[in-house]
């Protein structure tokens, strides 16, 4: 996994690069979103590690099903993946991409996964002191796992906070066997 996000940083950045020199950031996200679906689909797979279909050939017939989707910056930007044997990449530089666009709007996508659904209020404090915490704009998403025991489960980019009670046994007994 490591060596696809290493390969697709470069494009992640160049694109991020166009949009925001475009003031674009929101079509490009779309672009980008909509060619990494694309490119997941099993047909489009097959289609892009086809040997004997040129570079060109690729670019064409990737653009020819979602062309609609991307504007002239964007179909360049496919030829040039294409050309470089890279259209594989696009989830990966969607992904990049995204965390970009994340940092650079100062705003982060927050999951919290509770035992109980969070009021409207407890969700409005969460954010405030995750926002304090990160010093972003959070944007927080909520779901619900009847499995906890109770406390929530925070992902916020790579940051994981362990609030369930499972969690805090799980400390209590190692810190007690160490």
């Amino acid at each position: 996994m490591a060596e696809l996000s290493t390969l697709a940083r470069p494009y992640a950045k160049a694109a991020f690069t166009c949009a925001q020199q475009a003031s674009n950031l929101k079509g490009w996200s779309t672009a980008l979103e909509t060619a990494a679906a694309v490119s997941q689909n099993e047909k489009v797979r097959e289609l892009l590690d086809n040997p004997q279909l040129t570079s060109e050939e690729r670019a064409d017939k990737f653009l020819s099903i979602c062309s609609d989707e991307l504007g002239e910056h964007g179909k360049n930007f496919i030829r040039l993946l294409a050309e470089n044997h890279r259209l594989q990449l696009l989830p990966e530089i969607s992904e990049l991409f995204e965390a970009l666009k994340a940092r650079a709007e100062a705003t982060l996508e927050v999951e919290v996964v509770s035992a109980q659904a969070l009021s409207n209020t407890q969700a409005q404090k969460l954010g405030e002191k995750l926002s304090k915490k990160f010093e972003r704009e959070i944007h927080l998403h909520s779901s619900v796992d009847h499995s906890l025991l109770g406390g929530a489960i925070i992902r916020a980019g790579d940051t994981v906070i362990d609030g369930t009670v499972r969690g805090r046994l799980a400390k209590l007994a190692e810190a007690m066997n160490s």
